[in-house]
C-alpha cells in the first residue's frame, strides 16, 4: 500500500477544480479530467443514468486504451500453483446527487499498473464532492433557463401588443420559441375545417421548404391530444408512429404544446430538433409549456386590442359617412334640383338664355358626378380597413387604391346603376381584369395627373342588349380613354 499523504495536495486540487464552474457540462468535464489526472488513468468517462434529464449523453477524456495483443507464439505455462486474483484493470465509482445515482465515473488504463485501493478511495472522495458540484450546477442551469424563458415570454407579449398583424404575431411566437428551445424549427399549427391541423407559420434555421401548409390529416393518433389541448412530447419524430406528416423524417426530439387561453384553443406550438439532437429535459418541457400558455394569452390580448382599434376606426368612419350623407349629399342634391328647375325655365328662349341653359346643364352634370363620388367615398368608409373586399364596389375601389400607390394620387371612381345586383361572375371578374390593365397602362404614361373610372350598368350595347361599360380616362398627353363593355 502506498502512502496516500503525498497525494493529498492533488486530491485537494481536484476537489477544488470540480466546483470552479457553474455550467453543468463544464462541471462534468472538470470531474472527468480531475479523476483521470488524480489516478493517472489514460481513459475516463462519466456515463449518466438518465441522459434525458440534463440533455447530456456522456462525458469523455482520452480514448480507451487498446488491450495488449497476445504474443504470436505464447510459451506454455506450467501450473505450479493457483494464481492470485488479478488487480482491477477498470475502476467504477458511482456519483450520487440528492440521494439518486447520477451516473458512473469509469477509469481505465492506469499508466503504472492496476488501480489500487488508494485510487478507489481518492476517487470516492472526488465523487462525493462531484455530487455537490453537480447539484449546484443543476440549480444554476435551471435558474438561468427559467430567466431566459421568462424574458422571452415578456418580449413576445410586448411585441404582440405593439400592433402586429395576426400573421406577424404568430411568426413572433414561433421565432422566439425556436431560439429559446434551441430547436431546428418553430412551427404553429391551427385546426382545419375537416378536423385536422395545418402548419400555418414556420421559423427555421434553414429554408422552411414545404413545411408551411403541411397537414396532419384527420385520424392521426396525435390529433386527439393536440385538438384536446394536451402537450405531446416525442423522442424521435422520424420513428414515432403517431407522426404521419411527410416532413417528420427531418426531425428528432419534439415538443408539441397547446396555445390555449380562456378555454379556447388557438393552435399548437411545435419545437422539433434535428434528428440525433439532444432530448428535451424535464425542465425544458415545463418552461416551454409555460411559455406557450403565456404566448396564447398574449395572442388573445393582442387580438382583443386589435378588435378594439378596428371598432374605433369603424365608429369614426361611420360618423364621417353619416355626416357626408346627411349634410353634403343632401345639400348637393337640393342644389341640383334648384339648377334643374332653373334650366327648365330658361329652355326655349333666346341665344343668351341658351348659353345659360347649357351652363346650367354642365353644372347639373358636375353635381351629379360629385354626388356619385361622395357616395362612393361613403361606401369605401364603411368597408373593413384590413379585410379583403367581398362586394364588387369594394373590389373596384381596391384596384383604384392599388393604382394610387403608383400614380401618386387617388383615381376618381363612379358607379352608375345597381352594380351589385346586376353584375355577377364571370362578367365582374373580366371587368376587374380590364380595369387592372387600363390602370397599369395609365400609370406608365407620362404627365398623368387625373384618372377617372366609370362603371355603368345602365348603358345598352350597340345591338340593344343590356350590358356593362367600363371607362377609364387619364389626362396624360392629349388624354386617353379606354372602354370595355360586355353583355350582362
Amino acid at each position: 500500500m502506498h502512502d496516500p499523504v503525498h497525494r493529498l495536495p492533488s486530491l485537494l486540487e481536484a476537489v477544488l477544480s470540480v466546483g470552479t464552474d457553474l455550467e453543468l457540462r463544464a462541471t462534468l468535464q472538470h470531474i472527468v479530467d480531475a479523476a483521470a489526472e488524480l489516478t493517472e488513468a489514460r481513459y475516463a468517462a462519466l456515463d449518466m443514468t438518465d441522459p434525458g434529464r440534463d440533455g447530456l449523453r456522456g462525458i469523455r477524456t482520452a480514448q480507451r486504451p487498446e488491450p495488449p495483443e497476445p504474443p504470436e507464439r505464447p510459451e506454455p505455462l506450467e501450473p505450479l500453483e493457483p494464481l492470485e486474483p488479478l488487480e482491477p484493470l477498470e475502476l467504477v465509482v458511482p456519483i450520487h446527487v440528492d440521494d439518486e445515482v447520477f451516473g458512473d465515473l469509469r477509469l481505465a488504463g492506469k499508466r503504472d499498473g492496476p488501480f489500487t485501493d488508494e485510487d478507489e478511495q481518492l476517487v470516492r472522495v472526488l465523487a462525493t464532492q462531484a455530487g455537490i458540484a453537480i447539484g449546484n450546477a443543476r440549480l444554476y442551469e435551471t435558474a438561468r433557463q427559467r430567466e431566459r424563458w421568462i424574458e422571452g415570454a415578456a418580449a413576445v407579449t410586448t411585441a404582440l401588443l405593439s400592433g402586429e398583424s395576426a400573421a406577424d404575431a404568430l411568426m413572433t411566437v414561433a421565432e422566439r420559441a425556436r431560439r429559446l428551445a434551441e430547436a431546428s424549427a418553430g412551427v404553429i399549427l391551427q385546426p382545419t375545417e375537416d378536423g385536422g391541423m395545418e402548419i400555418v407559420t414556420a421559423s427555421t434555421l434553414d429554408d422552411p421548404g414545404d413545411i408551411v401548409g403541411t397537414v396532419i390529416e384527420p385520424g392521426s393518433p396525435v390529433l386527439e391530444q393536440l385538438l384536446g389541448g394536451e402537450p405531446v412530447f416525442i423522442d424521435d419524430s422520424a420513428t414515432d408512429p403517431r407522426m404521419t406528416t411527410h416532413v417528420r423524417h427531418r426531425f428528432g426530439p419534439n415538443m408539441m404544446l397547446p396555445l390555449r387561453a380562456g378555454g379556447r384553443l388557438l393552435g399548437t406550438l411545435a419545437l422539433p430538433r434535428r434528428r440525433g439532437g439532444r432530448p428535451y429535459t424535464a425542465v425544458e418541457r415545463l418552461l416551454a409549456t409555460q411559455f406557450a400558455s403565456q404566448a396564447a394569452l398574449a395572442l388573445v390580448h393582442a387580438e382583443a386590442q386589435h378588435s378594439r382599434e378596428r371598432l374605433a376606426v369603424y365608429e369614426d368612419r361611420d360618423r364621417i359617412a353619416r355626416d357626408l350623407h346627411d349634410l353634403v349629399v343632401q345639400r348637393l342634391f337640393a342644389t341640383g334640383m334648384m339648377l334643374e328647375s332653373t334650366q327648365r325655365r330658361s329652355a326655349g328662349t333666346g341665344d343668351t338664355d341658351k348659353d345659360v341653359h347649357a351652363m346650367l346643364g354642365r353644372a347639373v352634370d358636375e353635381l351629379q358626378s360629385t354626388i356619385q363620388e361622395v357616395r362612393t367615398a361613403i361606401f369605401a368608409l364603411q368597408q373593413p380597413p384590413a379585410d379583403a373586399p367581398t362586394t364588387f364596389r369594394g373590389k373596384v375601389l381596391r384596384e383604384a387604391a392599388g393604382a394610387a400607390a403608383v400614380l401618386g394620387f387617388q383615381p376618381s371612381t363612379r358607379f352608375t346603376g345597381a352594380v351589385e345586383n346586376r353584375l355577377a361572375e364571370p362578367v365582374a371578374g373580366r371587368l376587374l381584369t380590364a380595369l387592372r390593365r387600363a390602370l397599369a397602362a395609365a400609370s406608365r404614361r407620362a404627365g398623368v395627373s387625373r384618372v377617372e373610372i366609370t362603371v355603368d350598368v345602365t348603358a345598352p350595347l350597340p345591338d340593344g342588349r343590356p350590358g356593362v361599360r367600363l371607362t377609364v380616362f387619364d389626362d396624360g398627353g392629349e388624354g386617353t380613354t379606354v372602354t370595355w363593355q360586355s353583355p350582362l
